[in-house]
């Protein structure tokens, strides 16, 4: 199939890129990397009048330090982001969840905010920032805004953007401390959406004691989900009281939108949504307290049968 007609805008800037949004609003859509929307309009599962493509605005790619933030911008490609030395120095959970976003043709040509506003529920991105207590900044003509991360997904592919609204960078805190960060996932092929996973980050004091966590689900539901449940159990207690598996199976606990489909029943992804949790606390609390949390060295993408 090929994607219905449609306008081809292509600004330089972005007050000409809200100026179009603006002026055309529901029947606009931002064009960035394109990885997700152009198979979508070539299949015709969505449709609209104009598309404003961003690639050619040069002040939405960019990695900045900013106080005790890291600020991307909204057009810079995956694997920039994967490469950056800033980002895996100050946000590991980014770097770690890069090399499980498609395949190396698509990180190359996909966005950070593409992703993010996408609202895949398997998105790699998106579980980071809820993780991590991101902030994603919209703007538009009438002004700019901020929006947590857990505020920020509101249905199936859909988000809390205005339609005259675009989103021009995420700015995600760095944990100070002892900490530790990983992203495991399930899926049937490299490069396939998740089944299911998790990015987790956790914080920990001099008494090995869990100051801060979040955990971040993919694949377990309509949007990318936390799973606050989780968090909230282990602040505050030691490491030693916690066991992995339990942390798993409260993550878990009240889910309510589990898909079932082809790849697998709401109780399959379930039981391998809880493995994908454990998994990931072990490796990040593992790692918690060294100077740089190491690569992820190898996926759960081939664990299928210990799931």
């Amino acid at each position: 199939m090929k994607a219905a007609p449609f306008a081809y805008h292509r600004p330089d800037s972005v007050e000409e890129a809200v100026g179009l949004l603006a002026e055309y609003g529901d029947e606009a859509k931002i064009l960035a990397g394109g990885q997700s929307l152009v198979p979508m309009l070539a299949m015709r599962l969505t449709h609209f009048d104009n598309l404003v493509d961003v690639s050619r605005v040069t002040e939405l790619c960019g990695i900045d330090l900013v106080d005790d933030d890291v600020v991307i911008g909204a057009a810079t490609p995956h694997a920039l982001v994967g490469m950056d030395d800033e980002v895996a120095e100050s946000v590991p959970l980014l770097t770690l969840a890069t090399p499980h976003i498609g395949h190396f043709q698509i990180r190359t040509r996909g966005t950070l905010g593409g992703a993010v506003a996408h609202a895949d529920p398997a998105a790699e991105y998106a579980a980071a920032a809820l993780a991590l207590d991101a902030t994603i900044e919209a703007t538009s003509r009438r002004g700019d805004r901020q929006i947590p991360a857990g505020e920020f997904f509101t249905g199936l592919w859909e988000n809390a953007l205005e339609p005259d609204e675009m989103l021009r960078a995420v700015r995600f805190p760095v944990w100070p401390g002892r900490t530790g960060y990983a992203v495991r996932e399930f899926a049937r092929r490299h490069g396939d959406f998740a089944i299911a996973g998790a990015t987790v980050a956790v914080a920990l004091d001099d008494d090995d004691r869990v100051t801060r966590c979040g955990i971040g689900l993919l694949g377990l539901g309509s949007t990318p989900l936390r799973a606050t449940a989780a968090e909230d159990a282990v602040t505050g207690r030691g490491l030693a009281e916690l066991s992995a598996e339990d942390i798993g199976a409260l993550a878990m606990s009240g889910l309510t939108d589990v898909p079932s489909d082809l790849q697998g029943s709401a109780s399959y992804r379930t039981r391998v949504g809880a493995a994908m949790v454990a998994r990931a606390w072990n490796e990040a609390t593992g790692q918690a307290g060294t100077d740089r949390p190491g690569v992820l060295t190898g996926t759960a993408k081939t664990e299928a049968s210990h799931a």
